[in-house]
């Protein structure tokens, strides 16, 4: 069925069968958004960063381990500079971050 050329009954029966694992998966294994801070976290590692990289975009080093502690959330300003500035989407900063 993978090479099927497009428009042959193969082909459309792959489509099918691939629609419905995918309504499967999404239904039985539904994908969390993640959490704003364990997002950064885990970006900042892929990207070789540390938190003193993170000043630029959050203000002073004080803000920055407030909010990696969890002891402060991201300003709208904030949630601006990452975006812009290390492409983070917003759909997962603006995210209610877990306690």
């Amino acid at each position: 069925m993978w090479d099927a050329p497009e428009g042959t009954p193969e082909s459309e029966r792959l489509e099918i069968l691939t629609l419905i694992v995918e309504k499967y998966e999404n239904e039985k294994y539904p994908i969390e958004e993640p959490d704003p801070i364990e997002y950064i976290k885990i970006r900042m590692e892929e990207l070789g960063l540390n938190q003193e990289d993170l000043v630029p975009y959050m203000g002073n080093k004080g803000n920055v381990s407030k909010v990696m502690n969890r002891k402060r959330g991201l300003s709208l300003e904030m949630i601006r500079n990452l975006h812009r500035g290390l492409r983070f989407p917003l759909e997962v900063l603006i995210a209610e971050p877990s306690v």
